[in-house]
């Protein structure tokens, strides 16, 4: 099924027919298909809805840069169109900054959101690895004409992910927006009840990252899964969908 927001058409896929609903919100890059496990458990107990981001499975990207906030957006007319009562958001890595801007920026009111690995904060690391990259670049003007467009490629090679690597101009710009956007200063406006899970061995978004969380949430709990990495709901499938179900088990 398709929703357009805008001129962009989303493709989304919903399971079930209960009168509670979930709404999963992937990684960046990530798609449906890595959640199915997940959705087959929840599916008989809620109305699981699922979306594909702009540029991912099957849903275009404009030829215009986004923000997290329009992100935010999409997924916050997603649910008054579709009339989609009060639902619980769980949200993977890039899902997390989207619940983050919709409940501690604009404030929304959902009662139960789950952060598994999620993104959001910006680390020194990162700021340091743009700074030497932006350094390096200037190398470029000393050398002869003809090294400077392989120097260039080879430093971006060196410097860029591999996710980065590949997007086209607009989403690489979008990219950017994304990552270099802090969002810690929202954490203390988030009013809902509040599960956070993650891996202890995630490299991508470590577990200090976590723990910044719980301090500055309200209403939060943490659960760590011990040897799991970035996609610890993977990792220990059975074990994750559980503690979902008992976290939502009330509104069912």
């Amino acid at each position: 099924m398709f929703y357009t927001y805008n001129d962009i058409k989303l493709y989304y896929e919903k399971y079930g027919n209960n009168k509670k609903s979930i709404i999963i919100l992937p990684g960046w890059g990530d798609t449906r298909k890595t959640f199915y496990y997940m959705i087959n458990f929840l599916k008989d107990y809620f109305t699981v809805y699922i979306i594909d981001y702009p540029g991912f499975g099957y849903s275009s990207f404009p030829n215009y840069d986004l923000t997290i906030f329009d992100y935010a957006n999409m997924i916050h007319n997603f649910i008054n169109e579709l009339n989609i009562i009060n639902p619980i958001l769980i949200g993977h890595s890039f899902g997390g900054r989207i619940i983050t801007i919709l409940t501690g920026y604009y404030k929304y009111n959902y009662n139960n959101i789950i952060y598994i690995d999620s993104a959001g904060i910006k680390r020194k690391k990162i700021r340091f690895k743009t700074i030497i990259y932006k350094m390096l670049k200037k190398v470029r003007f000393i050398l002869p004409k003809r090294y400077k467009d392989k120097y260039l490629k080879y430093l971006f090679s060196k410097f860029a992910s591999s996710d980065y690597s590949s997007l086209s101009n607009n989403m690489r710009n979008t990219f950017k927006n994304i990552v270099n956007l802090d969002l810690t200063k929202y954490f203390n406006n988030i009013n809902s009840k509040v599960l956070i899970i993650w891996g202890n061995k995630d490299m991508d978004t470590p577990i200090k990252d976590a723990r910044i969380m719980l301090k500055k949430i309200n209403n939060a709990e943490l659960i760590i899964l011990d040897k799991a990495n970035h996609f610890s709901y993977l990792n220990y499938p059975i074990l994750v969908n559980n503690i979902i179900f008992e976290q939502t088990k009330n509104e069912i």
